[in-house]
């Protein structure tokens, strides 16, 4: 071709693409030794040795410029087609590749090869790639790229190939490329198995101060957001795994913030926070709340959390619903956090928080909760629970409280009963549940804390924990959270003082892991760095621990408070088990039986008995209907029996639930009964007007007045049922 621009049309590709190495004469330019050329051939051409070839477009691939020849052609010195088929596409959901192809032995002079094995399955499916069969020599190389993307990626190449290995796309088409410099050999191969699977969506982002729950991850499926009591969510509620090449997630998860100021009517039960809690709240903040509670009711608030810097940062708690209602709480004025809280006379409150523009703390959390007019407020402690006799917390109530594990109960009472019909209040305060530095344990499991945990602790503290079991048990310790100051130190002592081997010593973050004693007591020892403070909520330690065998056993089962145990074998070898039973007024929470499985770990958890606060169902009474106070039969409620017309009521007809110590909650009364009433109509011998009129039971038994009143009748003259 004398010019490019002489050709009048394009030249297209052809099905077979053929190498040439051509020998050019009369070049415009000296041409590089042994260039690599192009050419594009029409479909069915053969070019033999000696032919000339003219008309053909040429493209050096080391120059990467056109070529062209001033003369009437270029000489073919050799052709060889590329070993094919060199492009393959599979689009079953399943198959097998074998690389190299096998190809005609006629063809075989071109010592390079380069081939494409391209898989493309459905919208929504990966592509998993197995490798069955590996055996590939020094100058081939074999690469798996991931096509589906905007841009492709590499997921393996030669270097990583070996048998087994399995490799997974994020989309529905794969590239496989192998190239060689030279005629592969009859030992090179390479055989892989392919099938498409499911794509699924990431699982969405759990929002700060929220949870999420997801449905399924693959097209279709529905992830739900909600927030934490306190914090109001700032995006889609609910966002669909949509189908693509890579699936994805209609939208970006959304955040749970806490707004600053609002109005919140029919307030029954929440909470309020400062922006940004439990972190820091922001400077020069001014923020309005105001809590309506439901008709008839009144609010009470407990205090959960108080951090506010030491200048003119301040909490105000107003009686009412306005800026200009009269204060229960000030910040200013209070150096002590009430443990009772505070409580509205009416249906309103207003709370008011100001920052200025110096330093800043955590803030506040503050609990609230809508209560009826004539009734004591609900109790709340945070890190415990508490059992009540009158969920309606009505005036007799009594609530004893308990702290989770890990937690010491302060301040306050234990048990608190709700008094004074005229103002019903409790008669003592809320304790207090809190993480306490220090402390002897001798249970058979149970957890360690670090300090007001999940609060940070304080700087400069020196605390020690001792734990005791079974002389012929050990303890395993399972650190699950461990996040102090690199100045801080956490120390376990394999015995039980602070002389004995360190079984470890640690400062800073690690990720959960467990440590084995050697004998039946550990001793751990927490020291802060009294010259730094460690801020934000989360940090600290928290270590579980139990009492393990040292032997092939399962471990030790604990008694339980209010109920014993009996074990089948004394061994607690694997088949025994462990049956738990409750005094009487306690009743089993749980598993009553556990096995000692192949792996020595139980079948469950140890249960609990639980006082029982309900009485049964007292029933119902033929001919009567009853009114019920209180739900669920609990200990302090009533059920009345009220009798049909025409019928009178034997026996009492309030029954009350009341409490027994060593026995389940019985009714005060026995079932009464509903009787049929009759009216006996006495008339005088003499006389046809009526004498008397009575209403009298009918016995039920014979269906008869009785013979004693008949006697004394002159006439029995009617009696009407």
């Amino acid at each position: 071709v004398s010019h490019p621009s002489m050709l009048t049309a394009p030249i297209h590709l052809a099905p077979r693409i053929t190498k040439l190495i051509m020998r050019q004469t009369n070049l415009q330019r000296p041409a590089p030794p042994d260039l690599c050329c192009l050419a594009v051939l029409s479909s069915g051409s053969r070019w033999l040795r000696g032919d000339v070839i003219s008309k053909a477009l040429l493209r050096g691939r080391e120059s990467g410029e056109w070529i062209s020849s001033l003369g009437r052609g270029i000489t073919c010195l050799f052709i060889s087609p590329v070993p094919g088929p060199c492009t393959v596409n599979f689009t079953d959901p399943e198959g097998h590749i074998k690389i190299p192809q096998q190809h005609s032995a006629a063809l075989s002079s071109d010592p390079g090869v380069d081939c494409t094995y391209v898989v493309t399955v459905y919208l929504g499916y990966g592509i998993e790639v197995q490798v069955l069969n590996v055996s590939l020599s020094e100058g081939e190389v074999m690469t798996v790229e991931d096509m589906g993307g905007r841009e492709s990626s590499i997921l393996a190449n030669e270097t990583v190939l070996m048998r087994g290995l399995v490799v997974r796309s994020w989309s529905n088409q794969i590239s496989i490329r192998y190239r060689s410099d030279q005629q592969p050999r009859s030992s090179s191969l390479l055989l892989l198995r392919y099938q498409a699977f499911v794509l699924s969506c990431a699982f969405p982002k759990e929002p700060a101060n929220g949870e999420v729950s997801v449905t399924h991850l693959h097209a279709g499926g529905e992830a739900y957001f909600q927030c934490l009591t306190g914090y109001q969510l700032q995006g889609p509620t609910m966002l669909t795994c949509r189908n693509a090449t890579t699936p994805y997630w209609s939208g970006k998860e959304p955040k749970c913030l806490a707004f600053c100021g609002g109005m919140i009517k029919n307030a029954t039960l929440g909470r309020i926070v400062s922006p940004g809690f439990p972190g820091n709240y922001s400077n020069n903040l001014t923020c309005h709340w105001v809590l309506e509670a439901p008709e008839g009711h009144r609010l009470h608030v407990h205090f959960e959390k108080m951090a506010l810097a030491e200048d003119d940062d301040r909490l105000l708690i107003k009686n009412g619903n306005n800026i200009d209602s009269p204060p229960v709480y000030d910040s200013y004025e209070v150096e002590y956090l009430p443990n009772e809280g505070v409580v509205s006379t009416g249906r309103h409150l207003f709370v008011e928080f100001t920052t200025d523009g110096a330093v800043t703390s955590t803030g506040a959390a503050i609990r609230y909760e809508a209560f009826a007019k004539g009734t004591c407020y609900g109790p709340f402690v945070k890190y415990g629970n508490f059992t009540s006799s009158d969920t309606a917390y009505g005036v007799g109530a009594v609530v004893e409280f308990a702290c989770d594990p890990g937690y010491t109960l302060e301040q306050g009472s234990v048990i608190i009963e709700c008094l004074d019909a005229e103002n019903p209040q409790w008669n003592e305060t809320e304790p207090a549940c809190r993480a306490v530095c220090s402390g002897e344990i001798t249970d058979s499991a149970g957890v360690v804390l670090s300090p007001n945990w999940p609060e940070t602790y304080d700087k400069g503290q020196d605390c020690i924990w001792g734990i005791h079991v079974e002389e012929d048990k050990r303890i395993m310790l399972d650190i699950q959270v461990l996040n102090v100051g690199k100045n801080d130190l956490l120390t376990f002592y394999d015995g039980d003082d602070l002389t004995a081997n360190i079984l470890g010593q640690y400062s800073g973050t690690r990720s959960h892991f467990k440590l084995y004693t050697s004998m039946a007591d550990v001793t751990i020892q927490f020291q802060s760095d009294p010259a730094t403070n460690i801020y934000g909520y989360g940090n600290g330690f928290v270590v579980h621990f139990f009492e393990v065998p040292r032997n092939d056993t399962c471990s030790e089962l604990p008694e339980i408070t209010n109920g014993w145990k009996s074990t089948s074998h004394p061994d607690l070898i694997h088949g025994t088990v462990v049956t738990y039973q409750c005094y009487p007024g306690y009743e089993v929470q749980g598993s009553e039986i556990l096995m000692c499985q192949w792996d020595l770990t139980w079948s469950g958890d140890v249960p609990s008995c639980e006082k029982v606060m309900t009485c049964p169902d007292p029933g119902n009474v033929e001919h009567s209907r009853r009114v019920l106070t209180g739900s669920r039969f609990m200990v302090g409620s009533t059920v009345q029996y009220v009798c049909n017309k025409g019928y009178s009521l034997s026996g009492s007809t309030l029954l009350t639930c009341y409490n027994r110590d060593t026995a389940n909650p019985k009714w005060s009364e026995r079932l009464p009964k509903c009787n049929r009433k009759i009216i006996v109509v006495l008339l005088s011998n003499n006389q046809h007007c009526f004498s008397r009129v009575c209403s009298i039971p009918l016995d039920n038994s014979e269906n008869s007045v009785p013979g004693d009143l008949v006697d004394g009748l002159s006439m029995f003259s009617k009696v009407v049922a």
